[in-house]
């Protein structure tokens, strides 16, 4: 199997690690991208499209992006792209930026509201598009930085699993960039001339604030101690641990 860089060669394996690992992609699979149209979720969908190319199973693809109504959001870049390079991808426009404030709890923030207003729309899809799995673009550091936001603004220590399946039983999320680094999908992403757009929200401010303290915090640790951020990694991971015995995903490997 040949790739376009050692990057992406890189990064193949290690999704494709994750997936065998946790069993998230398996054969006859439809697997629902959540593209955003940022760079995660853009690597996400280019390097699974790679590995579907070339696996010994069989699984499709689709593309979903929830437009949540915010202004100056590029759905129709995120549609064109996917057009031009032959993925199929499914807009859904809806009104959550409209519900929001007569829904927010205090104890919530906008962010953890839009992000269940926009997991119970992809719940919606899947079954209607027939996916059998919902695929989101959380990478490593998503984990770990989730874990220490949980900490310390939650109380809970309490990470992204892997793979997790719905409370009805009805959905299985699935995580396959869990390994990969940040600094790698950025790279990915321009290395695939992917345009990276935001949400437009603007009330994601504080929650990104919190998330680059986040960062710094981890920069910090890391130069005083090096090797704490794969410490915390497999602290991490061991949330996402769940019994594997009935899955296996060893088709995936490269023919």
């Amino acid at each position: 199997m040949s790739y376009r860089s050692r990057l992406e060669a890189r990064i193949a394996r290690k999704t494709t690690k994750a997936i065998v690992d946790f069993g998230l992609i398996e054969d006859g699979d439809r697997v629902m991208v959540g593209l955003s149209g940022g760079k995660d979720s853009w690597t996400l969908l280019q390097i699974l499209d790679v590995l579907r190319r070339h696996a010994r199973i069989d699984f499709s693809l689709v593309a979903v992006t929830v437009d949540c109504g915010y202004a100056g959001f590029e759905h129709e870049l995120i549609a064109r792209t996917c057009e031009e390079r032959g993925w199929e991808c499914r807009i859904e426009h809806t009104r959550i930026v409209e519900t929001m404030d007569d829904l927010l709890d205090p104890d919530d923030t906008a962010c953890s509201l839009c992000a269940r207003f926009r997991r119970g729309v992809l719940y919606r899809l899947s079954g209607e598009i027939g996916a059998t799995k919902i695929a989101l673009g959380h990478h490593a550091d998503d984990v770990i930085e989730t874990l220490l936001l949980n900490l310390f603004y939650a109380g809970t220590l309490k990470a992204m699993p892997a793979r997790l399946v719905s409370d009805s039983g009805h959905h299985v999320v699935v995580r396959p960039l869990v390994y990969v680094r940040e600094h790698e999908t950025s790279a990915y992403a321009a290395e695939c001339g992917l345009p990276a757009t935001s949400c437009c929200c603007p009330a994601c401010s504080d929650y990104r604030l919190k998330r680059r303290r986040i960062k710094r915090l981890l920069l910090d640790l890391e130069r005083e101690s090096p090797g704490v951020t794969g410490s915390m990694l497999r602290a991490g991971r061991a949330d996402t641990l769940n019994d594997r015995s009935h899955l296996t995903c060893r088709g995936l490997r490269a023919r």
